[in-house]
């Protein structure tokens, strides 16, 4: 296995190939904006990764199909949250807090993590595969401290990505509350199914309503009949209804399963999310629909629902990291 380690260098406005073997190419380049970039290329397809910058994964396309939803972004966009910078495959949200924050809670959407700024990148790569991680420290005076190493791996001749993300205590005697979700922006495609290995039951609509919402008669009506049925969508059939977004809550799902697995495909085209439980017991689906974004979001592993620090308290599903403890997280995702 050898390492790479990624220096500001090695990007620019023009892309450069830092690495090329039989099964891989690693290209580096900078966006406009700024921001760096680095394409993780095997022979089905590539991956751009921002490894400085969250280690957000702008796009991911195999077999020449994007991933990735539409959105209103030409490139990323440097930022203080995600809201600013909302058009990529991935990113990592929490990790203090996380979600769409409540009345009580003082935290940024999806939490202070996924616009971070990467203290250090670098590759790993052998002849199967190949991994970019990123390290960041967060620390505050009177606060908290804490060290995450988010990492993305490609494999050779394959469509699909390993996300994974280790974060770690720092402090030397407080705990620190944990919140994590992989928030993965699958692309919207007409008509697609969606499945899962978990009972319909172990989901439920969601009722509350963001402050980012806004309701319309029509959207309100429909999901009243949603709520009165207790049907969960399992088909891209209502594009007119996704706008605003629609959110189904899976709960527990430790309770069911060992290993999940969620699917969306329409004729040859077959995506998947697969995640353990016992790391993710919490998953939510989001749909939203419009002329200016559109996403099928068909699972997105959490920790805990999405509805910020507070309701996570309240409901018990607040993890609390001990001094020096870790934790880790892994999704495998593409297509088949």
């Amino acid at each position: 296995m050898f390492t790479y380690y990624l220096k500001k260098e090695d990007f620019s406005s023009n892309k450069k190939t830092i690495l090329e073997n039989e099964h891989f190419k690693v290209e580096t380049f900078k966006y406009s904006s700024g921001i760096e970039a680095v394409n993780l290329i095997n022979s089905k397809g590539f991956t751009t990764i921002l490894p400085f910058y969250g280690q957000i994964i702008w796009d991911v396309v195999f077999d020449d199909v994007s991933l990735t939803m539409d959105h209103m972004f030409k490139e990323p966009k440097l930022g203080s949250e995600i809201v600013d910078t909302y058009g990529c495959f991935a990113f990592h949200s929490g990790l203090l807090a996380n979600g769409c924050p409540g009345e009580e809670d003082t935290h940024p959407l999806h939490g202070e993590f996924p616009c971070s700024q990467m203290e250090m990148s670098y590759l790993r790569f052998s002849e199967e595969k190949i991994t970019l991680f990123s390290e960041f420290e967060y620390v505050k005076g009177f606060g908290h401290h804490y060290q995450a190493v988010p990492n993305v791996t490609m494999y050779k001749d394959a469509t699909q990505l390993q996300i994974s993300l280790e974060v770690q205590n720092l402090s030397n005697y407080q705990p620190m509350p944990l919140q994590y979700m992989c928030h993965m922006n699958y692309a919207y495609i007409d008509n697609a199914q969606m499945s899962q290995n978990i009972p319909n039951e172990a989901f439920r609509l969601r009722t509350s309503i963001p402050g980012h919402v806004n309701p319309t008669a029509e959207w309100t009506a429909y999901m009243k009949g949603l709520e009165q049925s207790g049907e969960m969508i399992g088909q891209l059939e209502r594009p007119d209804m996704y706008d605003p977004e629609i959110c189904f809550f899976g709960e527990n799902l430790n309770n069911y399963i060992e290993q999940a697995e969620f699917e969306m495909k329409k004729d040859n085209q077959q995506f998947f999310i697969r995640f353990n439980t016992a790391e993710f017991p919490y998953t939510t689906r989001w749909l939203l629909h419009n002329a200016d974004q559109k996403v099928a979001a068909f699972a997105l592993p959490a920790t805990c629902l999405p509805e910020g620090y507070s309701a996570a308290q309240k409901a018990g599903s607040l993890i609390q990291l001990a001094p020096h403890e870790k934790r880790s997280f892994t999704v495998i995702t593409g297509m088949k």
